[in-house]
């Protein structure tokens, strides 16, 4: 690592199975992980890796501040799930995360991501990036399964990728559907799984392509892929999921891979 690190680290844990790896890694490389939830569930999961967690409702940042300050944490790190729509209905925001809700030009994943980030850098912390510790997780460029795909599909994944960088440049998603050089679905709040399995409502052996968006702080948000995700692939019967290399986070990477082969889907990781 570039530089030094506190011993203590401030986890901002959503929903998930990354989370609680990232915990882990930090715990086996001896820091010690204070975490800040926003539901029972992890929370709950969190105990068990971290020296002390606290569970708050989404849009209390200054709770979060006073927490990170009173422990003495100086670095933090955003991993994990947060649905948007849920989000939305269940936060409780206080008065200085309402100001910031407010001032937005727009309420996008990264654009609000960023202001966090800045309120958050504002009150003498540093925010890192989980990829820093967790680069074993980090998709490298090729072909991961048996099957690569052809050169249809190769044409396909190159239009994809095309339209996931504009969709990316206007903060709206990270993933596409596409089949024969045609969107077949854009990603949204509804999240990639949910935009898999509607693409496979509309055509079959679709490309699914996802990368980070074009101006993504590569500390926040990353995209991530795992044994899930491959299910969702076989229920819509999808042939190739393309990701960008050094930039996706592949768990479960192994069960994946199995699954993706015993259906024939190519997973392949591109620049």
């Amino acid at each position: 690592m570039s530089e030094e690190v506190n011993p203590k680290i401030g986890l901002i844990s959503g929903e998930g199975e990354f989370p609680l790896i990232l915990a882990k890694e930090l715990k086996n490389l001896d820091f010690e992980v204070i975490a800040v939830t926003f539901s029972r569930g992890q929370e709950k999961r969190l105990k068990e890796l971290a020296s002390r967690v606290y569970q708050i409702y989404l849009g209390q940042l200054e709770r979060l501040i006073e927490i990170f300050k009173k422990e003495g944490v100086s670095d933090l790190i955003f991993l994990g799930k947060i649905e948007k729509s849920l989000a939305l209905r269940l936060s409780l925001p206080d008065k200085r995360a309402f100001k910031l809700w407010k001032r937005l030009a727009n309420r996008e994943d990264n654009t609000l991501l960023k202001a966090i980030t800045e309120e958050l850098e504002k009150e003498g912390f540093r925010v890192r990036g989980p990829a820093e510790f967790l680069q074993n997780f980090l998709v490298e460029e090729g072909c991961y399964t048996d099957r690569e795909p052809t050169e249809e599909e190769w044409s396909d994944i190159h239009y994809g990728l095309r339209i996931a960088k504009a969709i990316g440049e206007l903060d709206i998603g990270q993933c596409v559907v596409v089949k024969d050089r045609m969107t077949v679905a854009v990603e949204a709040m509804e999240g990639t799984d949910a935009t898999i399995l509607r693409g496979g409502k509309l055509r079959n052996q679709t490309i699914v392509v996802k990368i980070a968006k074009p101006h993504q702080d590569l500390r926040l948000d990353l995209p991530v892929v795992g044994l899930h995700t491959i299910e969702n692939l076989v229920k819509a019967k999808a042939s190739v999921l393309a990701l960008e290399a050094g930039k996706t986070f592949f768990l479960q990477r192994n069960k994946a891979i199995e699954l993706a082969n015993r259906y024939g889907i190519s997973i392949v990781g591109v620049r």
